[in-house]
């Protein structure tokens, strides 16, 4: 049963020769006893679903500053490693860049060297060619100048081969 504020305004006890009704207001008593009691039962049940509500708030906001100081340390940590993988990544393309940089350096002074050489190769082959031209002229020379003693061998073998014949 519920009364509110207007019920009690409103409400009228009949009369009687000493006053109102005492088994009407009796009555009545009882009725707002049962809903003041109903009302302040509920009121309890409210103040401690309140306070129940109150700690889950409390814990929930507990858990969400938790997570956000874990998001924060979380973002500055992944923050710090791509700082650190940065920093990593540069030190790898210097040393890298540093060893071709010496790769390269490396082959130009092979290359150089490999043309010294062919340089070098070329005179020694010129040089030979000229010593074995003049040495192949004056074996030339030597056999076309006519040698005295070879003429003789040749008169001699050339009678040699007519007596032969006319045996």
């Amino acid at each position: 049963m519920t009364v509110s504020k207007i019920d009690l305004l409103n409400k009228q006890f009949s009369r009687g020769l000493l006053g109102y009704s005492r088994m009407e207001v009796d009555q009545f008593m009882l009725e707002l006893a049962e809903v003041l009691g109903d009302a302040a039962d509920a009121q309890k049940g409210m103040r401690k679903k309140i306070k129940r509500l109150e700690s889950a708030l409390k814990e929930y906001r507990r858990r969400d500053e938790t997570l956000r100081d874990t998001l924060m340390s979380t973002q500055k940590m992944v923050d710090d490693l791509k700082v650190a993988a940065g920093r990593e990544a540069q030190l790898i393309l210097d040393e890298a860049r540093a060893k071709a940089d010496d790769t390269v350096r490396k082959g130009h002074n092979r290359l150089a060297q490999i043309h010294e050489e062919i340089e070098s190769l070329k005179r020694t082959r010129t040089q030979f060619e000229v010593q074995l031209k003049g040495m192949l002229n004056a074996h030339l020379e030597m056999l076309e100048r006519s040698d005295p003693e070879r003429e003789k061998v040749e008169e001699i073998e050339s009678k040699l081969k007519y007596l032969k014949k006319v045996e």
